[in-house]
């Protein structure tokens, strides 16, 4: 939760409202399960909590990268107590055995309590400002995704406000990014950041080509066979090209080829007007995957 939520209380059992909605919402993408919130507080925030079904535990073991509860136990060896209930044959403790079970307990309980100490003093807050690299101005609104890339970690996906700001929480000094935009090249950035600079600025290139085809639908041109040999020259042979449907349209996607989306394009009574680009990705100076749809109405 840490990694997707580095602000997080590191005490689960002070967890609640947003905490517990955003643990539901990180199980339901990641191993695509559920727990209710009255089994979180029955089971993390209750003074005698009950041990947990093992099919529940299975659930938190593929969550924190494991196959399953056997697994995490074997994995973990000795670093774990494994609850009586789940144990083969369940035993008691002698005075001897309780001792050092107890002293290990207290201190990675006073670890857990200073590392939480440093998480908290140790982690910031930054801002990054999104900016066109020709005209200077804001990339505003909420489709520029952040694709944050930590070593050893999966990447985690966040999308920048409508001011095109994003902010950060984090204890790291050295962050790694990759910025996408429907108009703009994909670029990764890597930044070491400053604990007492927490405004950054990162200039963004337009993508032309994607640019030029929204100019293209969106402008009453008289030269056809102009536009449609620069499109020609602009797209890729075996260019993947889809058509994203609006929510009063079929559900699903169209797929054009290179020709099809041309001609389209470029015959005055063309059913692509108005195109907003979603996504591209270049290849050799062409355009060899693009994600669209159509507007009902110019904005």
């Amino acid at each position: 939760m840490q990694r997707s939520y580095p602000g997080i209380n590191p005490s689960i059992a002070e967890w609640k409202g947003q905490e517990i909605t955003d643990l539901q919402e990180e199980l339901r993408i990641r191993v695509n399960a559920n727990i209710s919130e009255k089994w979180f507080y029955t089971h993390m925030k209750s003074s005698n909590p009950t041990v947990p079904r093992i099919d529940m535990l299975n659930i938190l073991s593929k969550y924190a990268g494991y196959s399953n509860w056997d697994d995490f136990v074997f994995k973990n060896g000795q670093r774990i107590v494994v609850p009586a209930a789940l144990q083969a044959a369940p035993a008691t403790l002698s005075g001897a055995n309780r001792f050092f079970i107890l002293v290990p307990g207290i201190a990675m309980a006073v670890v857990a309590l200073l590392f939480g100490l440093y998480m908290l003093f140790n982690t910031r807050e930054y801002c990054f400002a999104f900016v066109d690299a020709d005209t200077g101005e804001p990339v505003k609104g909420s489709r520029t995704e952040i694709i944050l890339l930590e070593e050893g970690e999966s990447p985690v996906h966040h999308f920048a406000a409508t001011d095109g700001s994003f902010h950060l929480k984090t204890g790291s000094s050295r962050l790694r990014m990759v910025v996408k935009s429907p108009y703009y090249l994909s670029d990764t950035i890597i930044r070491i950041v400053k604990k007492f600079n927490r405004n950054e600025t990162i200039i963004l290139k337009p993508d032309d080509y994607a640019l030029m085809i929204h100019y293209f639908s969106t402008t009453k041109l008289g030269d056809w066979e102009k536009r449609k040999q620069r499109l020609e020259e602009m797209i890729d042979d075996n260019a993947m090209i889809y058509q994203v449907m609006n929510a009063r349209e079929a559900t699903g996607m169209a797929l054009y080829n290179k020709q099809e989306f041309i001609d389209r394009m470029t015959i005055p009574s063309g059913s692509l007007k108005n195109i907003e680009i979603l996504s591209s990705r270049m290849k050799n100076g062409k355009i060899v995957v693009l994600r669209f749809r159509v507007n009902d109405k110019r904005k």
